[in-house]
């Protein structure tokens, strides 16, 4: 079983979140690869947690469609699918650069500021080449956006989006040609918030939603079988895919 290196949250949270939060970002940063069994029992051990909340945090997460739980086979955590993918691609497409075009009339000088901010600290990632921190600020851009756009509804739908494309990011972000890529992109935004240009805000997004596409499709789409990038399996069952308990 992979080591557990993230912290556990801070000891305000329930047990049961505690577990959760932990358990998701090993989801989330593949760790805990697509396709892998997860054994409730030493989980719990490696997070110093009782099973029962490890329990709760699991059956939270099947909810979310990031873990399988099959009776008498134990716990799978979710292939990763490409048709998925493609869906939430589209949909973020259409929602996220109509979001783009609302907070370019409504962002704040502080909302601005922030994005900045976020910028800064991509760089400080990228010159390490810390893939985990570099999707964690991906995430954190794109949330200060749609928050930015005033509509609590268009915001809690790209929040859910979010949510379910975290483990693509990470698996974009883990070439490291692409990247810088995406700083250049997120400066283009920046540049057309600060210029309050709805147009050119919107035609950037889309051009880095369309080059995240780009990316993820060609990373699957060139490895001769599944072995060459472990963390990613195609649609269907893929014999063998399975590994054994911890």
């Amino acid at each position: 079983m992979p080591s557990l290196r993230k912290p556990v949250p801070a000891r305000r949270l329930p047990l049961k979140d505690q577990a959760y939060e932990a358990i998701r970002h090993h989801i989330v940063t593949c760790r805990f690869a697509p396709g892998v069994r997860l054994n409730e029992a030493q989980v719990a051990e490696v997070l110093g947690l009782s099973r029962m909340p490890v329990r709760h945090a699991l059956a939270r997460l099947r909810l979310e469609g990031l873990v399988a739980i099959h009776p008498r086979k134990g716990i799978e955590v979710r292939p990763i699918d490409m048709e998925e993918l493609l869906q939430i691609i589209d949909v973020r497409t259409v929602n996220e650069c109509h979001a783009a075009r609302l907070a370019a009339a409504r962002i704040t000088p502080a909302d601005l500021s922030a994005l900045g901010t976020t910028l800064r600290r991509t760089e400080a990632a990228l010159a390490r080449r810390d893939t985990e921190a570099l999707m964690l600020l991906d995430r954190q851009f794109h949330d200060i956006i749609a928050r930015a756009a005033g509509n609590p509804i268009v915001s809690a739908l790209l929040a859910n989006l979010h949510d379910r494309a975290a483990r693509f990011w990470f698996i974009s972000l883990e070439r490291e040609g692409h990247q810088p890529e995406v700083l250049q992109e997120h400066r283009a935004i920046l540049d057309a918030l600060a210029a309050r240009d709805a147009a050119a805000v919107a035609r950037a997004m889309a051009r880095h939603i369309a080059a995240f596409r780009r990316n993820v499709t060609r990373m699957i789409g060139s490895m001769p079988d599944r072995h060459a990038v472990p963390w990613v399996v195609r649609r269907g069952p893929v014999p063998g895919l399975e590994e054994p308990a911890a």
